[in-house]
């Protein structure tokens, strides 16, 4: 669908948006509340909110290049980056010089300096700025954003990243944004790992969990995951806010770059497989605090079963 420019409104910047999946329209759907002009490409239906916003979609990355003075891309994996910005009709092809891409994808580090070099080539700018937070930052504008790239791009698209969010830091250069993104992953991972670990260990012992969790709270133990997902935990709760094949490519990304730098991570890999084994169980699309289910099924024993006397 081509559709015509919208007339511009003071303040207002053409913007574009790739990517409208569970983070990516209500992020969009925020630049457009705010009075830009937005151009979007999805492969799939647009979101509500989306379709009744004044965003125009867009057939191809191209024509969001093309007429968008900056392009956010929020898309899977490093393939789909590749491909969104630089196969057939893509970004790449649309763009003219002075013209921002900005990655909020979660990628490889060592990839996105390739890409930044590739748009900087161009004569673009780039920067990479994943985002922590999950699908209610991505509603209510909380979002944590990690930015990699040249601090005068960051000041240029910084009134734009904070319709998005509120903890906003420019990290360092191109890849840094991303390495930052690794790192928290890194640390989610093994504290749902800590409290899943700790739960049972309570419940098994015959504690009530939910009464251990309240306890904790009050504590040096006292965390984010051990406040939302202990609770999800308990309550068998794992319809996904983020998937467990999601943060099985981020730690994917920490283990291989860990690699690369000739660097251990051991409880990283632990993590990772446990997160393998609910895979394997057919949990891929569960939420991630669904880490519990491994290691219960490592004990034979469920939060919420009433313990019996050790053998």
């Amino acid at each position: 669908m081509h559709s015509p420019t919208p007339s511009p409104s003071p303040g207002a910047q053409p913007i574009g948006f790739i990517g409208l999946g569970i983070m990516g329209a209500p992020m969009a759907a925020h630049l457009a509340a705010a009075g830009h002009h937005l151009f979007v490409h999805t492969r799939g239906k647009l979101a509500q909110a989306i379709a009744d916003s004044t965003a125009v979609r867009c057939d191809s990355a191209l024509e969001v290049a093309r007429r968008a003075d900056v392009v956010f891309l929020m898309v899977p994996d490093t393939p789909d980056v590749q491909a969104v910005l630089f196969g057939p009709a893509g970004v790449a092809e649309g763009l003219s010089p002075g013209k921002v891409v900005v990655d909020m994808s979660s990628i490889s580090p060592i990839a996105t300096k390739e890409f930044a070099a590739r748009i900087a080539a161009l004569g673009c700018d780039y920067l990479d700025a994943p985002v922590s937070g999950g699908e209610v930052g991505a509603r209510n504008a909380t979002l944590s954003i990690m930015v990699g790239g040249e601090a005068r791009v960051f000041e240029r698209v910084r009134p734009l990243l904070q319709l998005l969010g509120r903890n906003i830091n420019l990290v360092g250069g191109h890849g840094d944004g991303q390495t930052a993104k690794v790192a928290n992953q890194i640390i989610v991972a093994l504290n749902i790992e800590a409290v899943a670990e700790a739960l049972l260990f309570a419940a098994r012992a015959g504690a009530d969990p939910a009464r251990v969790r309240e306890a904790l709270l009050g504590g040096f133990a006292s965390s984010r995951v051990l406040e939302v997902h202990g609770e999800r935990m308990i309550r068998r709760n794992f319809d996904p806010g983020f998937r467990i094949e999601l943060h099985q490519k981020d730690l994917n990304l920490a283990l291989s770059s860990a690699r690369a730098l000739g660097v251990s991570l051991p409880n990283t890999a632990t993590a990772q497989e446990l997160f393998n084994a609910c895979a394997a169980q057919g949990g891929r699309g569960w939420d991630h605090c669904a880490m519990v289910r491994a290691l219960e099924k490592l004990a034979d024993f469920e939060l919420g079963q009433q313990p019996k006397a050790p053998s």
